[in-house]
């Protein structure tokens, strides 16, 4: 009786064991599986990035060449010319799959791109609020005008362009005669690092259609400018009068900012060839490549000198899983 005993818990014991070996092979299996499957994600994601990034570069260069050619062509800028056309989303896998022997590659490996450029000298430029003449810096009174203007049309806080005001001001004033450092705000190289200075995220949002930070004094492009930008800098214009010059200038663009004199007479004594210009060297290259699943944005500031286009600046978001749109 004893011995059946016995032998019946050797059994169970048996049973035991061989079910926990079962449980840790089962564990150790599903730990390694998901090693892999997390180093093939990370190895897929790598060359997506990678794959992306080049697909951008030759983006950027496609739109530096099209710039550089309408330089070419003439030293008036308006949104009547090929640059302003923006890239509707288009399917690059036929391009790349050219003179594969395989014909499916091209099912294989679908890139979508769009895009498009953005004329900065469009816009109020911020960097003009700043005079500067050997150590004396000061604001620009008239510039300064401007933006109370434009804040007030779009229901900004005037609080945050007083604060503004004083930010650039500490961040431009030079340090003391004895060469010590002065410590104050850093000063910003992009439009969205002027929330350093006290513009919210709203209102950064909601003031970049008509505003910009470029890395020198613009004047406004008047072919491109919007009604409200035009409204803002030139006082004595209303906003319905504004509106009048843009619908004039869709149907022929300006080739001198006389145009505009002539067109709105009482206005004439307030353009200024340092503040209105009908030509622009600083846009904004904005791309969305869409890979398989991931999408990768790219934004660029380039500047064009005669017909050299250059990147001043250039920037890349994360690679994002879900569907994304160029802003």
């Amino acid at each position: 009786m004893r011995h059946g005993l016995s032998r019946n818990r050797q059994r169970g014991a048996a049973l035991l064991l061989a079910m926990l070996t079962v449980a840790l092979v089962a564990s150790v299996s599903a730990a390694a599986y998901w090693q892999q499957w997390r180093s093939l994600q990370l190895e897929q994601t790598a060359r997506q990035r990678a794959q992306s990034l080049w697909l951008l570069t030759g983006a950027l260069d496609w739109a530096r060449l099209i710039l550089r050619e309408d330089a070419r062509a003439s030293q008036v800028d308006h949104l009547a010319e090929p640059w302003a056309l923006p890239l509707q989303e288009t399917r690059l896998s036929s391009f790349l799959s050219a003179g594969q022997a395989d014909p499916t590659m091209a099912d294989a490996f679908d890139a979508r791109l769009s895009g498009r450029i953005i004329d900065e000298q469009g816009k109020l430029n911020l960097r003009n609020l700043i005079e500067s003449a050997g150590d004396q810096v000061q604001l620009a009174p008239v510039e300064r005008q401007s933006f109370e203007r434009l804040f007030a049309a779009l229901g900004l806080p005037s609080a945050e362009l007083q604060q503004l005001l004083q930010g650039l001001l500490a961040a431009y004033t030079p340090g003391t005669s004895s060469g010590a450092s002065r410590e104050g705000p850093l000063r910003p190289q992009r439009y969205e690092q002027l929330a350093w200075l006290g513009l919210s995220k709203a209102t950064l949002d909601r003031l970049s259609p008509y505003a910009s930070w470029l890395p020198e004094p613009t004047p406004l492009n008047l072919n491109t400018a919007s009604a409200l930008a035009l409204h803002a800098s030139l006082p004595g214009l209303d906003l319905a009068q504004a509106q009048a010059v843009v619908a004039q200038r869709e149907r022929r663009h300006f080739s001198a900012i006389t145009d505009v004199s002539d067109l709105v007479p009482e206005v004439g004594a307030q353009l200024k060839p340092q503040r209105h210009a009908v030509t622009s060297r600083y846009f904004r290259v904005l791309g969305l490549l869409r890979l398989d699943e991931a999408t990768l944005e790219q934004n660029a500031l380039v500047m064009r000198d005669g017909i050299k286009v250059r990147v001043v600046w250039r920037m890349h978001g994360g690679l994002q899983r879900h569907p994304a749109t160029l802003k």
